[in-house]
C-alpha cells in the first residue's frame, strides 16, 4: 500500500511538472506579462499546498458550525479533534508532510495547548460548547489551530526552498521566542513587554531578506513583511473561528464582533515563535548567494 501511495504521488507530481513546463514555454513566448501570470499561479498553488492543514481546519470550523447536528452523540469539538487527527495522518501517509515536520507541529500543539489552558483560566477567551476531549476549559482541537501555523511555515519553507540574507543567529532568535512566549503569561501580572519585544524583533530581523523559489529563480522580500502577511491571514482565520463560535472573546459574549486589529500584534509575535521552532528543524538558515 505504501508503494502504491508513493507511486501515485510521483505520478501526480510528474503531471504537475509537465503542465508547468508547457505553461512556462507558453508564457515565455508571450512576454513578461504572461511570465508574471504563470509565476503568480504557481505561487498560489504552492501557497495552497502549504496551507492544506490550516485551510482544512478553517473549512471544518465553517462546515460544522453550519451543518453539524446540535444534539449529536459526538460533540462538535470532539469531532473537530478527531477530524484534525485524521487529516494529519493522511498528510503523513501521503508523504505531503514529513515526519520531522510532524514532530515540530506536535511540539507547537503542546506549546499552544499549554498557553490555551492558562489563557482560558484567566478569562482571555472561552470555548462555549461542551466536549469530552479537553484539558480544563480547552478542547483538544484548539492545539491543532496553533499547529496549523507551524504546519504552514514548515511546508512553505520546503516548497519555496527558503534562503536568507543577513539572518540573525539562531541563539538570539531562540531567546527572543522564549521571551515572547513568557510575555503571553506574565503580562497578566507584570507590565506588558510587547512593545519592547516588537523593537527587538525589528532589531534582529529588520535587515533580513527571505529568498523564495516559485519556479526556477529565487524572488525575495523582507522577512518582517512576510511575518506581517502571515499574521494578517491568521487574524482573518481567527475572525472565522469566532464567527463560527469555535471560541469567543469577552467582547463577543452578547453577539459576534470582529476581532480587534490589536490582536494582529499578538499573532505577529506568535509568528516569531512558530518561525523559530521551524528554523530549529532546518538546523540553520541557508545563506543566499
Amino acid at each position: 500500500m505504501g508503494a502504491k501511495r508513493s507511486s501515485s504521488l510521483v505520478a501526480v507530481l510528474g503531471i504537475w511538472r509537465e503542465w508547468d513546463e508547457r505553461a512556462g514555454h507558453w508564457a515565455r513566448a508571450r512576454g513578461r506579462g504572461a511570465v508574471f501570470l504563470h509565476e503568480f499561479v504557481c505561487f498560489g498553488v504552492k501557497q495552497a499546498a502549504a496551507c492544506v492543514f490550516g485551510g482544512s481546519m478553517v473549512l471544518l470550523l465553517g462546515f460544522t458550525w453550519a451543518f453539524y447536528p446540535s444534539h449529536a452523540a459526538l460533540a462538535r469539538y470532539d469531532f473537530l479533534t478527531l477530524a484534525a487527527l485524521a487529516i494529519q495522518c493522511v498528510l503523513i501517509a501521503s508523504r505531503l508532510e514529513t515526519l520531522e515536520e510532524a514532530k515540530v507541529i506536535l511540539l507547537f500543539h503542546l506549546v499552544g495547548t499549554a498557553m490555551e489552558v492558562f489563557k482560558t483560566s484567566v478569562g482571555s477567551w472561552i470555548y462555549p460548547e461542551p466536549s469530552l476531549l479537553r484539558i480544563g476549559g480547552v478542547p483538544l482541537f484548539s492545539g491543532f489551530m496553533y499547529a496549523s501555523v507551524g504546519s504552514y511555515i514548515a511546508r512553505a519553507w520546503r516548497l519555496f526552498a527558503f534562503r536568507f540574507t543577513r539572518h540573525p543567529p539562531f541563539a538570539a532568535t531562540a531567546w527572543l521566542a522564549v521571551a515572547i512566549y513568557a510575555n503571553f503569561f506574565t503580562h497578566h501580572f507584570l507590565p506588558d513587554a510587547r512593545w519592547v519585544l516588537f523593537a527587538v524583533v525589528a532589531l534582529l530581523f529588520g535587515r533580513t531578506w527571505v529568498h523564495f523559489r516559485i519556479r526556477h529563480a529565487h524572488r525575495r522580500m523582507p522577512l518582517l513583511l512576510g511575518f506581517l502577511l502571515v499574521a494578517t491571514f491568521i487574524w482573518i482565520a481567527e475572525n472565522v473561528g469566532t464567527f463560527t463560535a469555535a471560541w469567543r472573546y469577552p467582547m463577543q459574549h452578547h453577539g459576534w464582533r470582529m476581532v480587534p486589529l490589536s490582536k494582529l500584534g499578538s499573532w505577529f509575535l506568535l509568528m516569531i515563535i512558530s518561525y523559530v521552532m521551524v528554523s530549529a528543524l532546518a538546523k540553520k538558515p541557508a545563506k543566499a548567494s
